[in-house]
């Protein structure tokens, strides 16, 4: 694997999942691989469990690790072609992911929509300038459009805890106070959609995702029906697509209750945190068992691994 950025990067879906599973149970049995190799991980954006978890899995697999927090400690970067650089900007991103990738065997990087254009967004200008330059290999902690390595945790999270050989999971669209990105639905539907799972994604209207992330699924308005009998619930906000980043007014009884739990008992119920409590997900859920965002959020770890185990394979 050369290039980590959605599903479609992957050969075997099923595959990589059984080998996340098996470096949970053997984190350190591939540490020869990273030996005296580099893994830099570029944020433009903030990161909590994203950073730890794929720092983590390098140490694991030997790597030396070097973090950089673009956004704070380096220079601001010009990312268009062709023009004068008498502003703000200071370096090129030309330079700066050539120079990056003269320093790493392997880098990742994160970088936020603007939210704004959705052509621009759509079109993964930051990202794709990285792989463009740095001539070594990529793998995705999050763009605009999606989000990988947080949806291979989530279904490494679901084939490990089902308890039916084809669960059903909904992805229930919940309230926010302001626009968020669609890359962490864009991508969770695009791996359920590839996996072995009765997929419903349940939103209100006008929240419907790019049509390219949900072939395949169910898609529906009546959040109550969706949750009948589910066996994992992905709560999730994303703002509109079309009109691009908006909120719309309205849909607060959205919020996933323990009331809207009583035709799914045995659902367990998923978030890619942060979240907010009593405004996305109920406390009295987040505090419950019925919760596994802390199990989920340990998966990354074993996701990471194995993406980057790959990788290495491959160097």
């Amino acid at each position: 694997m050369k290039l980590f950025t959605s599903v479609n990067d992957v050969t075997d879906v099923a595959a990589l999942v059984a080998e996340a599973l098996t470096l949970k149970q053997t984190p350190f049995a591939h540490k020869h691989l990273g030996e005296n190799k580099t893994l830099c991980l570029v944020f433009l954006n903030p990161s909590l469990r994203t950073r730890i978890s794929t720092q983590k899995a390098g140490q694991n697999l030997g790597m030396n690790v070097i973090v950089l927090n673009i956004d704070k400690e380096g220079w601001a970067l010009e990312l268009n072609d062709g023009v004068v650089m008498n502003g703000t900007t200071v370096e090129h991103i030309r330079e700066a992911a050539a120079v990056m990738g003269e320093y790493s065997d392997i880098i990742g990087v994160r970088s936020f929509p603007g939210l704004k254009n959705r052509d621009e967004d759509y079109s993964e200008l930051i990202f794709n300038k990285f792989v463009e330059f740095c001539k070594v290999p990529i793998v995705s902690l999050e763009s605009a459009t999606r989000h990988p390595l947080q949806s291979l945790a989530d279904l490494v999270t679901i084939e490990e805890l089902k308890t039916k050989a084809r669960p059903k999971v909904v992805l229930t669209w919940a309230p926010h106070i302001k626009p968020l990105p669609q890359a962490v639905p864009n991508s969770f539907a695009e791996w359920m959609c590839k996996g072995d799972v009765d997929f419903v994604i349940a939103q209100p209207a006008g929240y419907e995702l790019s049509e390219e992330f949900t072939q395949g699924a169910t898609i529906t308005h009546d959040q109550d029906e969706a949750l009948k009998d589910a066996d994992f619930i992905y709560v999730k906000n994303w703002s509109a697509y079309e009109p691009y980043g908006k909120v719309l007014p309205g849909n607060e009884d959205w919020m996933l209750t323990f009331d809207k739990l009583k035709d799914a008992p045995n659902a367990k119920v998923m978030h890619c945190l942060p979240v907010r409590r009593d405004l996305e997900l109920s406390s009295e859920i987040l505090d419950s068992d019925r919760s596994v965002v802390i199990h989920e959020a340990g998966n990354r770890v074993w996701a990471a691994q194995a993406v980057l185990k790959q990788m290495l394979e491959a160097l």
